[in-house]
């Protein structure tokens, strides 16, 4: 009996997390979107299973208040033992405070939460180690916290998972995993939307009647600290439950198995669907979105692309002139906005190389990337395909044998690569390009003496355009064509690199210095290339993944999606395309140069043929957007539109070609035409990659 009350917390905490969860299947059972009713069978099978499932998710939540409570001792602050632990708190908190740490590499608030984080830890072990007489004071405070904690994270959870069903009609999605990605617009939306201050003031008043009970009843593990044979006896328990909770988990969510959408969605635990909209990274279109009959959808995308046929994108693109099997290096360049360069009308002479380069070559100026992460860009440029709801193809589990720009080089060919700086797992590039028939060159291909910088993201550009032309120059002796993808790390956040490159010093991780450094490197790799014998046998493809930011005062702000994009062929003249178009279409553009004639099944087009129509694709996880006729057209969850008339915002000494500021004003009157056009694509590419219709 005596051990089983050092359970108290536990099952006190367990016991209200239950109460919660069974209340809030009441509620979500009766709430007037719950458009079903339930037969006695399916109303057992949701409150049933639905209450082991919870079981076991909280035996899986609970893991850090186990970690709490068994390291609760007074043994620790004995000498010299208390002193050896402050000492390394402290030194632990130096070397973090140093800005020379691991933490460090990965910059924005990361150190600081660390830092705060150990700082309190060290705090804390320093009054409970000097202030004997008042550590069972501090300890049960410190215990009473941890209770109201989890006290808060549970009701939290409740109202959370009410209003999400509330809005849509389901437990968490892939939506609520994008709210915590676009915080400030999730506040600010809750902040007008619902009566935050008496909600939360209700909130904090009853986790702090209920933190009064459940410390009441369960002080009895602090006031009698289990000994060490209890510990172990405790923590054998919880580590068995925690093995079993992790397989039952995943098999009980397979009984959510129902015709019935609703009796798997109230059965569901939230926090395990919260974690699986993590791990799937999709949105469903037809369940979300706005649509149409498919049959009409196919329709409307025929008129774009003239040539297809049926419920698929496929078609015929026929040359007429003779392949030209020249080289291809295609270069993605990390978070690179128009804006940075001079003929956006930046004046700091940030990018004099590529400034000039985009003076010798095929000029996109009016490209729009895809959306706001490098895997939209990777995607953008490697299967041509519009940004479909949800996470990036490149970070889903079906990614692989995708139609692709690799198999259309492959199919003609070529050798085919994609080169990284860093480690080609991060953001699931290393399944994805493999998966689609590309060899990978990245961090772990290279010598220690080939490295001569590296940070958290991997290797310096300068090091990894080294590499290339040591690959590059291996490939050209077999007497085969190559297409080399390479994807640049150096301006990203902490934004170091080399120092005595540029005149921004690499140690001060400034922006400006990560995209002049990145603008360097290009230049020595250019220098470097234009020796090598295979350089006039060469096509260059520079073009960036998605802007610095996209941030702004709309859903969608075309300032942050404007990226600079060109085709450099050596000796070739210098041409300015000024006309709308999508990052999407750049590849299908340098098929068109090639003269390559191929079965395509992109939604990306060739922009130089006479029967393109300009428009450009926009999107975030969740808004998706089409810009047409100088309008801007957002599909966004729950079936809603949005159309906003795009007005520039002209800018003096800058020419009109390169203009980027648009306000975005409301429009009254909707343009149905345009509607229909934007859900043709988006649900057209959704029902290609939902089918399995665009492998290659």
């Amino acid at each position: 009996m005596n051990f089983y009350k050092k359970l108290s917390p536990f099952y006190n905490l367990a016991l209200f997390y239950f109460a919660v969860s069974f209340i809030l299947r009441i509620v979500l059972f009766f709430h007037p979107i719950t458009q079903s009713s339930f037969s006695f069978i399916e109303s057992l099978k949701i409150f049933s299973l639905g209450l082991i499932s919870d079981f076991f998710v909280f035996v899986v939540a609970s893991v850090f208040l186990w970690l709490y409570l068994i390291f609760i001792s007074n043994s620790k602050y004995n000498k010299p033992s208390g002193y050896i632990i402050l000492g390394v708190f402290l030194a632990l908190f130096i070397y973090v405070a140093s800005g020379k740490s691991i933490v460090t590499e990965y910059g924005g608030a990361l150190p600081e939460i660390v830092l705060i984080f150990i700082g309190i830890k060290t705090a804390l072990f320093a009054l409970l180690l000097f202030l004997p007489r008042l550590r069972d004071k501090i300890r049960f405070w410190l215990f009473a916290f941890v209770i109201f904690l989890y006290v808060l994270l549970i009701l939290q959870n409740g109202l959370s998972e009410y209003f999400f069903w509330n809005e849509f009609g389901v437990k968490y999605n892939f939506i609520a995993v994008n709210y915590l990605i676009y915080t400030n617009e999730v506040i600010g939306n809750i902040m007008q939307s619902y009566p935050v201050i008496p909600l939360f003031s209700g909130l904090f008043l009853i986790t702090g009647i209920v933190t009064y009970f459940i410390v009441r009843r369960s002080r009895n593990y602090i006031d009698n600290i289990p000994c060490l044979a209890e510990k172990v006896k405790i923590t054998v328990a919880y580590l068995c439950l925690f093995a079993i909770s992790l397989i039952a988990i995943p098999t009980l969510a397979k009984t959510e198995n129902s015709k019935n959408v609703f009796v798997n969605e109230l059965q569901a635990n939230g926090l395990y669907k919260f974690y699986l909209a993590f791990q799937n990274n999709k949105l469903d279109y037809f369940k979300f979105y706005k649509t149409l009959p498919n049959e009409e959808a196919f329709a409307l995308l025929k008129k774009q692309l003239p040539n297809i046929s049926g419920l698929s994108s496929k078609r015929i693109i026929t040359a007429d002139s003779l392949e030209n099997h020249k080289n291809v290096v295609l270069i993605t360049i990390e978070s690179y906005s128009a804006e940075f360069m001079k003929m956006y009308g930046n004046n700091q002479n940030i990018t004099p190389f590529l400034d000039s380069l985009a003076q010798q070559s095929l000029q996109f100026t009016n490209l729009y990337a895809a959306g706001n992460r490098t895997v939209r860009g990777l995607e953008a440029v490697t299967l041509c395909l519009p940004p479909t709801a949800g996470e990036s193809v490149v970070k889903r589990e079906d990614n692989k044998n995708k139609f692709s720009t690799g198999a259309i080089f492959k199919q003609k060919g070529y050798n085919v690569k994609y080169m990284y700086g860093g480690d080609a797992f991060f953001d699931n590039m290393q399944d994805f390009y493999s998966g689609n028939g590309y060899q990978i060159v990245d961090k772990s291909s290279f010598t220690p003496e080939e490295i001569t910088f590296s940070n958290v993201w991997g290797v310096c550009d300068e090091d990894m355009y080294n590499k290339a032309i040591k690959v590059m120059n291996n490939e050209a002796k077999e007497n085969k064509p190559f297409f080399n993808h390479i994807m640049t790390v150096s301006n990203h956040r902490p934004f170091t690199y080399p120092n005595n490159k540029i005149d921004i010093p690499g140690d001060i991780k400034s922006r400006d210095g990560g995209v002049k450094y990145t603008d360097y490197s290009l230049r020595k790799f250019f220098e470097m290339a234009s020796k090598q014998p295979w350089f006039k046998n060469t096509v260059f493809v520079i073009v960036a993944d998605h802007c610095a930011s996209s941030a702004g005062k709309t859903e969608l702000p075309l300032d942050k999606y404007r990226i600079p994009g060109f085709i450099y062929t050596p000796g070739a003249k210098p041409v300015r395309y000024n006309k709308l178009m999508s990052q999407i279409d750049i590849m299908p553009t340098l098929f068109g140069l090639l003269n390559f004639s191929y079965e395509s099944k992109f939604f990306g087009q060739d922009v130089l043929k006479p029967d393109y129509k300009p428009r450009a694709f926009i999107a975030t996880y969740q808004d998706l957007g089409l810009i047409k006729d100088n309008v801007l057209t957002i599909l966004s969850p729950k079936q809603k539109v949005k159309q906003f008339d795009l007005q520039i915002n002209t800018k003096p000494g800058i020419a009109p070609e390169y203009q980027i500021d648009f306000n975005e004003i409301p429009m009254k009157t909707e343009r149905t035409d345009l509607v229909n056009e934007t859900i043709s694509f988006y649900q057209t590419a959704s029902d290609m990659l939902k089918g399995k219709k665009y492998q290659k």
